[in-house]
């Protein structure tokens, strides 16, 4: 597939890009050579590769789920300005 210099000027006129004729001729050699790019990639034979969700054989390192912080809701809780059932009174802001 290649694009022609007036579909060029068409997809910057609907992406409201003001192009002159030299920058368009300039962005048809750059698209068609992009286009190219990916009809080699479309020509390889993928039928026997297998989908990676990662280029990278990547695993990740697990930990038990613990809890490894001590409980401060006490402590955060007495230095608060209003405290009701466990819970932080803030001021209304939205009526």
């Amino acid at each position: 597939m290649s694009l022609t210099l007036s579909e060029v000027m068409r997809i910057a006129a609907l992406a409201r890009i003001a192009v002159t004729p030299q920058e368009a001729e300039a962005v048809q050699a750059q698209l068609n050579g992009i286009f190219g790019l990916l009809e080699k990639i479309n020509a390889v034979d993928t039928s026997g590769v297998e989908p990676m969700y990662h280029a990278r054989d990547v695993t990740l390192r697990l930990r038990d789920d613990e809890v490894t912080e001590p409980d401060r809701r006490a402590a955060f809780q007495a230095v608060a300005p209003q405290v009701e059932a466990g819970l932080y009174l803030v001021p209304k802001v939205i009526e």
